[in-house]
């Protein structure tokens, strides 16, 4: 199948990618600003950790240099730093860009020679947000980010459509991680949520690697520029919302 490169694999979505696209066959790099938790999902998965930041361009040059093919690039590694816009600092909001936004442009730039000279065509993948879609009080710079990152995602697809490199965007709603289990620890919180999901529950992150597995397959090779939401039909549900606040719920 090839090597997929995952960033900020070394737990929640980015792990679960990691192992949905090494069962595929993929050989999986796994680069993380975190030296230990990159090693760990390399061994979990039978692939290769690289220390990276990925708003380096010098750690980037590194990292592509160590790489003999690439087929997969999967821009999952991202912060969130939540606060008010009157609160989060001028640098606190760069940072959140610089990781989010900035660097995917840098990855695939760098990368996209040796994706285009995949055989079977190469695919990137950017991990959104659902965020992107609904501007969201009180988390700082991520919306904005989030919603940056789709606009990337669509204007590479056209900029380097003539790589043969297909970009494609798979945006987030509510997922169970590390990072949520305060918030879903809160039982009756929990299932306030859930009954406003769709489908009834908060996505695992399996959900959002099995779709990343589809667009890094050639079942999508004819797809480009495209950002789906894995949400549970949340980015849907306006109707419903309005429904429950009637009642109080």
């Amino acid at each position: 199948m090839g090597t997929a490169l995952v960033t900020g694999a070394g737990r929640g979505i980015g792990r679960a990618i990691a192992r949905r696209l090494a069962a595929d066959g993929f050989s999986v790099v796994i680069a993380e600003l975190d030296p230990d938790t990159a090693r760990d999902a390399a061994k979990e998965v039978g692939g290769r950790a690289v220390r990276c930041d990925v708003t380096d361009e010098a750690a980037i040059d590194a990292m592509a240099g160590s790489l003999d093919d690439l087929q997969v690039l999967v821009n999952n590694a991202g912060i969130y730093p939540f606060g008010k816009l009157a609160d989060i600092s001028t640098d606190e909001f760069r940072r959140v860009l610089e990781v989010n936004v900035v660097a995917p442009l840098l990855l695939s730039r760098r990368l996209l020679p040796l994706l285009a000279a995949s055989p079977s065509g190469g695919a990137v993948v950017n991990i959104a947000s659902l965020a992107a879609k609904a501007a969201t009080p009180g988390t700082g710079a991520y919306s904005p980010s989030k919603a940056a990152l789709v606009s990337l995602t669509k204007l590479c697809a056209l900029e380097f459509a003539d790589s043969g490199v297909r970009f494609n965007a798979v945006a987030p709603g509510g997922v169970r991680t590390e990072g949520t289990a305060g918030v879903s620890a809160d039982a009756e919180r929990e299932a306030r949520f859930n009954a406003l999901v769709p489908l009834g529950r908060r996505a695992l992150p399996d959900d959002i690697a099995d779709v990343v597995s589809f667009f890094a397959s050639p079942d999508s090779r004819y797809i480009t520029g495209q950002v789906l939401y894995v949400d549970g039909g949340l980015s849907e549900a306006t109707i419903p919302f309005l429904q429950a606040a009637q009642r109080g719920a």
